[in-house]
């Protein structure tokens, strides 16, 4: 493990579309300074992400002075959409929580409706220090997260992405493979270590920055749409069914909860606290 280090930084300002790669990142209690700050959510109120709509994998966000992003998508005009004025919140639903946002201009949720065909409104979350907690089964007192699907942050690694390559080449649907790391959409990936190492880990350090090990990352069908396309396959889920099933969860990755503050960089060594 001596030789793990950052291999790159993924933030995805909106949560559910195509996020950047920068060099380094501010790491915040709840997440990546901008990442997942912004959702979709439905007439009813409900988060909408790739699960329901994976055209959302065509669209882009990046952030821009100020807070506020930047939308872009094949054939559309690009869209600016400043942090809303706190003028009042709506209450929306993400995996079961409510939680209050901020909803953004209208101009926005017409540019976001007409690119899925379907109605939503695109909304931010103004305080996250306060917004919505961690999941308390794996928390400690007052931590929160951002429109991420549960946890801050989420690490993976390259030596397990070869792995399940290699795994997925040797099953009935090796025409889909090799995968890209992308269809995981961490936030955080590393190289120099063995295959599925991160499964021991409970503790790790990034650089400066400190991080607890919560839980493994169960997957949905988002991993098997081609985020460059939108198309779905089989893939990885089948084959992580197979070979990497921990209870009724089909596992790639980890969730983290920073311990500290700081600023991540690419490059940073990676080391194992415990």
């Amino acid at each position: 493990m001596g030789n793990a280090e950052l291999q790159s930084i993924h933030v995805h300002p909106v949560k559910a579309l195509r996020g950047f790669s920068p060099r380094q990142a501010v790491v915040e209690p709840w997440g990546l300074a901008g990442d997942r700050r912004w959702a979709l959510i439905d007439d009813g109120g409900k988060v909408v992400t790739q699960r329901e709509q994976p055209r959302l994998a065509l669209a882009a966000a990046e952030p821009v002075s100020g807070g506020g992003i930047r939308l872009s998508a094949p054939g559309r005009a690009p869209l600016t959409v400043p942090v809303p004025r706190p003028a009042g919140t709506v209450t929306m639903e993400i995996f079961g929580t409510k939680v209050e946002a901020v909803p953004a201009e209208a101009a926005a949720a017409a540019w976001c409706t007409d690119h899925l065909g379907a109605s939503v409104r695109l909304v931010h979350m103004d305080a996250p220090a306060t917004r919505r907690p961690v999941d308390p089964d794996y928390a400690l007192p007052g931590e929160t997260v951002s429109f991420a699907d549960g946890f801050p942050l989420l690490v993976t690694t390259l030596g397990s992405l070869d792995a399940l390559n290699a795994l997925v080449a040797q099953g009935d649907h090796a025409h889909e493979g090799p995968l890209p790391m992308n269809r995981f959409r961490p936030n955080l990936v590393v190289a120099g270590t063995e295959a599925w190492a991160e499964d021991d880990w409970s503790r790790i350090s990034v650089g400066e920055v400190v991080f607890r090990v919560a839980k493994v990352c169960g997957r949905c069908v988002v991993t098997t749409t081609d985020q460059g396309t939108a198309e779905r396959g089989r893939e990885p889920l089948r084959t992580l069914a197979r070979h990497r099933r921990f209870g009724s969860r089909l596992v790639f990755g980890q969730n983290l909860v920073p311990e500290s503050p700081g600023t991540v960089r690419v490059g940073d060594p990676v080391r194992i606290l415990g």
